[in-house]
């Protein structure tokens, strides 16, 4: 989506003529460094790059987004937002422990895919500022908890192995951040397949009836 100075000012018939546009939505800015960094990788990834996408000029953007890492904190925010919020609308939803971990699995995938070459940046804070790597370390922590408390469920259950929480939980997340380094590259395989794979490889199936 591009976004004219015009279009994306919050008054423009109030503007005195030639001033930038005051506002940024950094929704669009997250969708545009989002869509430079998957098509383009990492070092595409500018002000100059998300100015142009946005149809604005690197000053107007630069008073809302000075540096590379407060664009790539915009898209950390708002990625691991939805992220979050569609893992917390699975395990509110008062599924059994085998189905909320299958959901999870399955917001899990759906995310690797479309994050793509950017979460793996994502779950390494080594190149992000001080502010980017507490808000980080703030995700993680939720994120990880939301997993644990239904990893418990799903071993008291028999859906998962007895075992140690933490180790289980990190090792499942390790398995599905992977796919968004090689989704790409495997044709013919969606993400809907992925996920009845992983499943299929974690969770155990009812015994039958006796």
């Amino acid at each position: 989506m591009t976004v004219s100075e015009e279009a994306a000012s919050p008054n423009p018939s109030t503007r005195g003529r030639g001033r930038p546009r005051l506002d940024i939505d950094l929704g669009a800015v997250s969708d545009a460094a989002a869509r430079i960094f998957s098509e383009q990788g990492y070092d595409a990834v500018s002000i100059e790059s998300v100015a142009e996408a946005l149809g604005v000029s690197r000053a107007t953007l630069y008073r809302t987004v000075p540096t590379k890492d407060a664009l790539l904190g915009i898209l950390f925010d708002r990625s691991t937002a939805d992220l979050l919020a569609a893992a917390s609308d699975v395990t509110d939803a008062g599924h059994s422990p085998g189905e909320a971990l299958r959901g999870l699995i399955k917001v899990h995938v759906s995310a690797a895919i479309r994050m793509g070459p950017y979460m793996t940046v994502f779950t390494n804070p080594a190149g992000m500022g001080p502010e980017a790597r507490a808000r980080w370390r703030r995700w993680t922590h939720d994120y990880e908890q939301l997993w644990a408390s239904t990893v418990e469920r799903a071993m008291a259950a028999g859906v998962l192995p007895a075992g140690d929480i933490t180790t289980t939980t990190r090792l499942l997340l390790g398995m599905l951040i992977w796919v968004s380094r090689w989704h790409g590259s495997t044709r013919g395989v969606d993400g809907d397949a992925i996920a009845e794979t992983a499943i299929g490889l974690v969770c155990r199936r009812p015994s039958p009836q006796r």
